[in-house]
């Protein structure tokens, strides 16, 4: 008698699928269960033969059995989990699709997420911190062109260690609905880190411990770093092995922020933004996942470029706690020339026939009379009498001084055809890192200007880019709407790539509103001409209606569809560059 059991079913329903497949003449048990390498045969009854009629028999019964069983047992709905209520099975998806998010707000259980994430930190003090002046501090910066109000601020600060940490931290705030803010230096300009879900917000911030430089690649020329390293330590680095970073952004920003805002500075004419400068990065996504985007070749064709959809995303995808970065070889000689100009037209046509000639300098930047001024009077440089002209800083260097000397001459040539006023270099290194200095702490210059009138005094700074043939008529155009405001501003720019500021100071609502309005003018004025409403500072809360200006409808939709495919809970650095929540509510004040 044979047992009923898992080895018998198995091997009679063998049997009964090779019966299935003969020829109903020729029926015979198949040869894989013959004694010998020959088939047994059918007119030749043995004792296998018998056994396998058998274990066909029991197959049957087996089976049989198993489907009563099944039969019997109450069935089991597969249910699919959607989160925040919407459904979307199209490539794009509009706000119109979607319910308002659903966070943790409850007193009891935000206490009991915040004991885990402290657990996940060893409950060491050092690593977290809910006193009210970090709380403010990750919150908003005087320089921010929107503000929260004072009931807007995170539950907690958290200062993770290492990846393996916030990818912890990210994961327990994923499986309870915790929004979650990254933070590296807190330079942004357009409210990029407002906690717009006051009291129940997370903020990540890798500056304290997640500040290292990881390794030098010098042969390769690229350099592994931590998301909470400063820019200019890690180029003062750099500069210390014959080196240089490519960009170079705003006094105080961080290889994370860097990444997240596609950051750019002075020297993108000559080395690009972030984007180009991105060998791969290391990510938490938004359920504590990690991903690495590529490995550190100079070139890949493998797969999606991750790279170019999460520098630039401004925290909304995950958190850069790693990233590989290109290095540039830093010029054998290098000099500064100061170059003034009758009018911004003159100063822009000339910095366009230098690009059209095929002239590569290392950076062209334009600072306009009023910001001229402003040197001059703060007396941040060496100098306080440079001519109060529309002004052009070019940074001219080579492999040696023949070809910088040519360099010069060549540029000299253009500038005279453009009824240059003066043109005078940096006598030595000090005064050519005085001179660029000055232009990299603009916006402080400004700043102290208005607040030498007016202890009281805020500061509006913004930016957009336009295509190098309107660069000089955007600017014009804008500096006369700033004029008619009364108020002090100043206007700097990049003018090898068509990017402009707008540094403007303000007191009072009344003044405010004036500027909003000019900058609502200089906005769409770009958008007129084909330009973009931010060409480095970012969207943030501060353009994410002109952001719906500049792109239509469908393309910002398909961004979203992005969002909540990584982000389904939408906890990411919420409510930043486009709506998420059609029921959103006031961001700021």
């Amino acid at each position: 008698m044979f047992k009923l059991n898992r080895n018998s079913i198995y091997r009679g329903s063998l049997l009964l699928k090779h019966l299935k497949n003969q020829p109903k003449n020729k029926l015979c048990p198949p040869r894989f269960y013959a004694t010998s390498n020959q088939p047994l045969k059918a007119n030749k009854p043995n004792s296998k033969y018998w056994e396998l009629i058998n274990y066909t028999i029991i197959a049957f019964v087996g089976i049989a059995a198993v489907k009563l069983i099944i039969s019997k047992e109450p069935k089991i709905e597969k249910t699919v989990t959607v989160y925040n209520s919407f459904n979307n099975d199209g490539s794009t998806l509009s706000l119109s699709d979607l319910k308002s998010p659903e966070y943790c707000t409850d007193p009891k259980k935000l206490k009991e997420v915040v004991s885990q994430l402290k657990q996940i930190l060893d409950n060491d003090a050092n690593h977290y911190s809910q006193t009210k002046s970090e709380l403010d501090d990750h919150s908003d910066t005087y320089f921010n062109t929107h503000h929260p109000d004072k009931n807007q601020r995170p539950f907690i600060i958290l200062y993770p260690r290492t990846t393996e940490d916030v990818s912890k931290i990210m994961k327990l705030c994923h499986d309870n609905e915790v929004p979650v803010i990254p933070y590296s230096g807190g330079t942004s300009l357009e409210g990029h880190y407002l906690p717009t879900r006051p009291n129940c917000c997370v903020v990540i911030d890798v500056s304290k411990y997640m500040s290292r430089i990881v390794t030098l690649h010098k042969d390769d020329l690229d350099v592994v770093v931590q998301a909470g390293l400063p820019w200019e330590d890690l180029n003062a680095y750099l500069n210390e092995n014959g080196l240089l970073l490519g960009i170079d952004p705003g006094p105080g920003a961080q290889i994370g922020g860097c990444i997240a805002d596609s950051c750019s500075g002075t020297n993108a004419y000559k080395y690009g933004t972030m984007k180009e400068n991105i060998v791969n990065v290391t990510m938490v996504l938004p359920d504590g996942t990690v991903v690495k985007t590529k490995r550190r070749p100079r070139k890949s064709s493998a797969g999606y470029n991750l790279n170019g959809l999460i520098v630039g995303s401004e925290g909304t995808l995950g958190i850069v706690t790693e990233a590989t970065l290109k290095c540039h070889v830093k010029p054998a000689i290098e000099t500064v020339a100061v170059v003034s100009f009758p009018s911004v037209g003159h100063a822009a046509a000339c910095a366009s026939n230098i690009t059209q000639s095929g002239i590569q300098l290392n950076a062209m930047e334009l600072l306009d009379n009023d910001m001229m001024k402003l040197i001059n009077v703060s007396g941040s440089t060496f100098r306080s009498d440079w001519p109060e002209f529309p002004t052009m800083f070019f940074k001219i260097g080579g492999r040696n001084q023949v070809i910088v000397d040519e360099l010069i001459s060549e540029v000299q040539t253009i500038a005279q055809k453009h009824q240059c006023k003066k043109f005078e270099f940096a006598n030595d290194d000090d005064e050519k890192v005085e001179l660029w200095q000055a232009r990299k702490v603009a916006l402080w210059t400004v700043i102290d200007s208005g607040k030498a009138i007016n202890k009281n005094a805020n500061v509006w700074t913004t930016d957009v880019a336009v295509p190098l043939s309107k660069f000089a008529d955007v600017i014009e155009a804008t500096k006369l709407d700033l004029k008619e405001t009364n108020l002090l501003n100043a206007i700097v720019g990049h003018a090898g790539d068509g990017n402009f500021h707008s540094l403007i100071v303000y007191n009072g609502e009344e003044e405010r509103a004036k500027c909003e309005d000019v900058v609502a003018k200089m906005v769409r004025r770009a958008l007129e001409n084909d330009g973009t409403c931010t060409g480095e500072h970012g969207v943030g809360v501060g353009k994410r209606d002109y952001l719906t200006e500049e792109l239509d409808e469908n393309t910002i939709d398909l961004m979203r569809n992005i969002k909540l495919a990584i982000d389904p809970k939408r906890i990411m650095n919420p409510d930043k560059i486009f709506k998420i929540d059609p029921n959103e509510p006031h961001l700021y004040k």
